[in-house]
């Protein structure tokens, strides 16, 4: 058999390998965690370690600045990298795009945190800025949600619960339950860092740099551009006027 006739026919096994994101849509590629429940525990505190968090918005920061992105947001051990709809990196390739970003992902968290850390990662399309809008909202409310049970769940194991008596005490039960839980205890949910409670956000923003013509020595105004991290995230309608803001900056 020809080189050529067997690589072909060897590329056929390639299941994935032609798939392409729909074009014109707008993508998020996500990326979690692989068994972060258990790794966290051993190395960081609980619920919140700003240590931790330190290190998803590093490599938030790396995702969306490698793979030129928009808008990225993380919260707990999740990323999730906006990029707009004539986004073309690899030609839209779905193979190379959602294995690229879990390695990228997994190679930035490990060497910022000297440990091996794996990360997992998926794609979504959205047709519009609405769709865009509702993915986001989406993903803050997962994680304010899980923000409160969390904090309950480790204010029980702090007071001796094991982990099944923990989850069995707060299985099925309403946020109202959940915050006054903690209440009791002297936890103002309400007054937790907004960090924890909603997330934080990556995104470009314009600054002027400073120089001096050589030519000339008068002083200049350069306009850049740079990462710029926010842990203080609204929520709910005020969060959709902050992303529609983001999103109608023209890309550069």
């Amino acid at each position: 058999m020809e080189p050529d006739e067997l690589a072909t026919r060897m590329r056929q096994g390639e299941v994935f390998h032609g798939l392409r994101l729909l074009p014109g849509a707008w993508t998020v590629l996500r990326v979690d965690g692989r068994g972060f429940s258990r790794f966290t525990g051993e190395r960081f505190e609980k619920p919140f370690d700003p240590a931790f968090h330190q290190l998803m918005v590093r490599t938030a920061s790396a995702l969306l600045e490698d793979l030129q992105g928009v808008y990225a947001y993380t919260q707990s051990d999740e990323i999730s990298v906006l990029f707009r709809p004539e986004w073309s990196l690899f030609d839209r390739s779905m193979e190379k795009l959602v294995s690229l970003s879990a390695g990228l992902a997994s190679a930035t968290f490990t060497l910022a945190a000297g440990v091996p850390a794996v990360f997992d990662g998926r794609a979504w399309l959205g047709t519009n800025e609405r769709a865009v809008l509702d993915y986001f909202q989406w993903r803050q409310s997962d994680g304010s949600r899980c923000a409160l049970h969390g904090y309950c769940y480790w204010t029980l194991r702090k007071e001796g619960r094991t982990a099944t008596q923990a989850t069995r005490e707060l299985d099925g039960r309403n946020v109202g339950y959940k915050n006054e839980l903690l209440f009791q205890r002297g936890i103002n949910f309400n007054e937790v860092p907004l960090w924890q409670r909603r997330g934080s956000a990556i995104f470009w923003e314009q600054y002027l740099k400073e120089g001096v013509d050589p030519r000339n020595g008068q002083r200049t105004q350069t306009s850049r551009r740079r990462l710029k991290v926010d842990s203080e995230l609204p929520m709910k309608e005020a969060y959709e006027d902050y992303l529609r803001g983001l999103l109608a900056v023209s890309p550069t």
